[in-house]
């Protein structure tokens, strides 16, 4: 009876994914609900067919050639930028992702901070729990309309335009950027009006932030690009923390340049600006861009079936995001 394959599991995944994975190959997943360490990613590694790992778990090329028989790297997130692509590509594993199955969800989230930053509704909840309530008063807590006001959405691709038809829902003026503009037919049916990133952020009174992190994105939000937004416009951002300079971020806000900002990802995870934590115009969530019951168990379905179908039916990854290892295939 043929050996099944050898999966290390670097923490804990929803159970569906779990069962469907138990059926096919042998486990070997993290007890703890800590991140693995380096160390024992590379000790875990080392006689395992397949690794499944976070985006908070660094594969580098160091971990990647001490995985000497892993043939699937399956990433349980939609981004990838924790993964050396190059150094998996040149030893012919695949990497895959979860792409789609977290648009939606995560588009739910961007407008669950819009409206939490525009309505201040956390600091309302403190002010409430705090027992400060005295009875309701003109001037309490007033915050900003949400409807009738310009969007601006920097990156237009799947949640990019996910948001977008949730703002047409509110009346919102739509704009976005992007550096492959949609063709007008396209723009009308997204009821989206395409600007220069500079004209995006002057005009917008809310800006979400929709890009992968890479060598353009990086720090794209400067404190020069923060300076061209208006004094009463919000931040939203539910990429990559990396994509915004926080310490600038931080400036803006103190100087009052900017009206708040709602933030799903920092820039040095699981660290924080700790003026970002103390400031009440700020809504901070631990990135739980994708954290709804149906969307992380879509996720880890399709980890498994990543893994099933290469290791088990000896065929191409589904998600592959190097899927240039497969061009000698016929």
């Amino acid at each position: 009876m043929a050996l099944r394959p050898k999966v290390l599991l670097t923490r804990r995944l929803p159970q569906p994914g779990i069962d469907l994975l138990e059926r096919h190959v042998d486990m070997f997943i993290n007890p703890f609900d800590i991140p693995m360490s380096r160390q024992d990613i590379i000790g875990g590694i080392k006689d395992k067919d397949g690794l499944i790992c976070l985006l908070n778990d660094k594969v580098d090329a160091e971990v990647i050639d001490a995985g000497k028989h892993v043939k699937i790297i399956a990433n349980y997130a939609a981004g990838y930028n924790n993964i050396d692509v190059q150094a998996a590509t040149k030893r012919k594993i695949p990497v895959t992702n979860t792409p789609g199955v977290l648009t939606e969800t995560t588009a739910d989230l961007t407008f669950a901070l819009i409206l939490s930053a525009a309505r201040r509704i956390v600091e309302a909840d403190k002010f409430l729990r705090q027992k400060s309530f005295k009875g309701w008063a003109p001037m309490l807590f007033l915050g900003r309309d949400i409807h009738n006001k310009i969007l601006g959405i920097i990156g237009f691709g799947r949640i990019g335009r996910a948001v977008a038809r949730r703002a047409n829902g509110f009346g919102m003026e739509v704009i976005y950027y992007d550096p492959v503009r949609l063709s007008r037919d396209d723009e009308d049916t997204y009821g989206v009006k395409y600007q220069d990133l500079d004209d995006l952020l002057k005009q917008a009174d809310f800006v979400c932030i929709h890009v992968p992190l890479n060598e353009q994105t990086y720090h794209m939000i400067t404190k020069e690009k923060l300076a061209l937004m208006k004094g009463s416009s919000y931040l939203i951002n539910v990429a990559r923390g990396q994509v915004v300079n926080e310490k600038a971020l931080v400036n803006a806000l103190q100087e009052k340049r900017i009206a708040g900002c709602a933030l799903d990802v920092f820039e040095n995870e699981p660290k924080v600006e700790k003026e970002l934590i103390e400031m009440p115009n700020t809504v901070l969530v631990p990135h739980i861009g994708s954290a709804s019951i149906e969307a992380r168990i879509k996720m880890a379905l399709m980890v498994a079936e990543n893994v099933i179908a290469v290791l088990v039916e000896k065929g191409r990854a589904p998600n592959a995001v190097n899927p240039e290892i497969y061009e000698e295939w016929h």
